[in-house]
């Protein structure tokens, strides 16, 4: 019997377990729509995080106006910045993590991927698991830790069977959340929520330049900290010109609605809520609607965290641990689940330094990945199997992102470390992501036509495997 090459191993089989790892993904296999990326990313954008975001605003003292403008300002360039890599993805066929080891090097694509990734990837979804977690736990009183382990056993298999269940459930949960939070936008508008003036005299209030600046920054952070994934779930699309442009616009208008529509329903929400407690704020707000808003809070849960814990998988692999994917996803569940159950008290706090301690590392992990795709020639497909050599063990890149990390530690504004000029200027606002990624591309533009730093001879790495033949996907 002849076997067929061009026939796809997967293709657009929704039920079928995913098998390729971090392999580029050869023209055989590449199908689906531009808009799908519309629902990926709408879906895992209705989510309670960017609420809680919202609720921020109050506490820094900013009007509602300047609240709004910041969210814009913030979401617009998020939005932006997800747009242009996702295109990467169509374009070259490979996750943004494999991507990195073009500027980076092979190995020198480790520590970034580790932290960036991998952290990124386990503590969103602890994150996310937390608050669709209590969600449920006030809808049904069940203890949180029942509650959190079923959120976690839906993503676990979910994110096992990958990419086409997982564009197939954003699909659908775009249409059952959609309705469910324009519920809970109408009722919190009628039950009294409303806008705010200025308040110079709010706990976190540090100017109106600086609340400014930090409150636009944490949305901005939000889709930042997607970005080292945003490959993931458009690597499979066909590359034609049309497909890259289309995915670009679907992928940037999915991610700025949602977060410019949630982030000003929490600037609402917060501006008349008499709790500290988010979801309880939420439950209070809403009255004899609660149950349903409570189910999409619950169910939202499961729409980020299928993208945090496939993308958390992916980058295990990318550090050439001896996982396949299935065992990858175990991990990070499992690893999310446990943190859920000691940081689900005090989430608010425990929110604001995560999404802080990961902007500024991904910051100038995004600028010079963006850099080297556009300047360095790395949007040209022929290049791809450089991202499998390990002879190129060590580039430029590593030190761009390195100095970049380094250049914003003075910067940092976090309960658990606060920089040198952060302290001494407080109203200037948190500028350490802009810092970060200002420095990286500095450092790229006048490292980037030099000879990597560290080669060595090694065999060729040979080219796409799908996972049921390799005990470890990817090279």
């Amino acid at each position: 019997m002849t076997h067929d090459d061009t026939a796809p191993v997967y293709g657009s089989a929704v039920t079928k377990v995913e098998p390729f790892g971090v392999d580029h993904i050869p023209d055989n296999e590449r199908h689906g729509k531009p808009s799908s990326q519309f629902f990926v990313w709408f879906a895992a954008g209705l989510n309670f995080p960017i609420i809680l975001l919202g609720f921020s605003a109050v506490g820094l003292g900013l009007s509602f106006g300047a609240a709004v403008a910041a969210i814009v300002a913030g979401a617009g360039l998020g939005s932006l910045l997800m747009a242009v890599m996702s295109r990467m993805g169509v374009r070259l066929g490979v996750p943004q993590q494999i991507q990195a080891r073009g500027p980076l090097g092979f190995f020198g694509n480790f520590l970034p991927v580790a932290y960036i990734n991998v952290f990124a990837g386990v503590g969103w979804a602890a994150v996310t698991v937390i608050l669709g977690g209590k969600a449920i736990a006030e809808l049904t009183h069940l203890p949180f830790w029942v509650c959190g382990l079923a959120l976690t056993l839906v993503e676990l298999v979910v994110s096992i069977y990958g990419y086409n269940m997982i564009n197939f459930l954003q699909r659908v949960l775009t249409y059952v959340l959609t309705p469910l939070f324009v519920m809970i936008t109408v009722v919190a508008l009628v039950r009294g929520a409303g806008t705010f003036d200025a308040d110079p005299k709010a706990p976190d209030y540090v100017g109106s330049t600086g609340g400014w600046i930090t409150f636009g920054g944490w949305f901005l952070s939000f889709l930042v900290a997607w970005a080292p994934f945003a490959s993931d779930y458009s690597r499979y699309l066909p590359d034609s010109p049309r497909v890259v442009s289309r995915t670009a616009w679907y992928t940037g208008l999915g991610n700025f609605v949602t977060i410019c529509w949630l982030g000003i329903l929490g600037v609402l929400l917060g501006s008349n809520a008499t709790s500290t407690d988010s979801i309880t704020a939420l439950h209070q707000l809403t009255g004899p609607f609660a149950i349903p808003a409570l189910v999409a809070i619950g169910l939202s849960a499961l729409a980020q965290n299928f993208l945090n814990v496939y993308g958390g998988a992916i980058s295990i692999q990318t550090l050439k641990v001896p996982f396949t994917r299935t065992q990858a996803v175990t991990l990070i569940c499992a690893l999310a689940y446990g943190i859920s159950l000691w940081g689900h008290s005090g989430i608010e706090d425990k929110f604001s330094v995560f999404l802080n301690l990961t902007a500024y590392f991904i910051a100038p992990f995004a600028t010079v990945l963006l850099l080297d795709y556009h300047l360095g020639g790395r949007s040209d497909p022929g290049r791809i199997a450089e991202l499998y050599d390990r002879g190129r063990v060590l580039s430029w890149g590593f030190v761009a992102w390195a100095g970049g990390v380094v250049a914003s530690v003075p910067f940092w504004q976090s309960d658990l470390y606060t920089g040198a000029f952060a302290a001494a200027y407080p109203h200037a606002g948190d500028l350490s992501m802009f810092v970060a990624a200002a420095a990286a591309a500095v450092l790229y533009l006048l490292t980037y036509r030099l000879r990597p730093l560290w080669t060595r001879d090694v065999p060729a790495t040979p080219g796409p495997r799908p996972e049921k033949t390799a005990a470890v996907a990817g090279s």
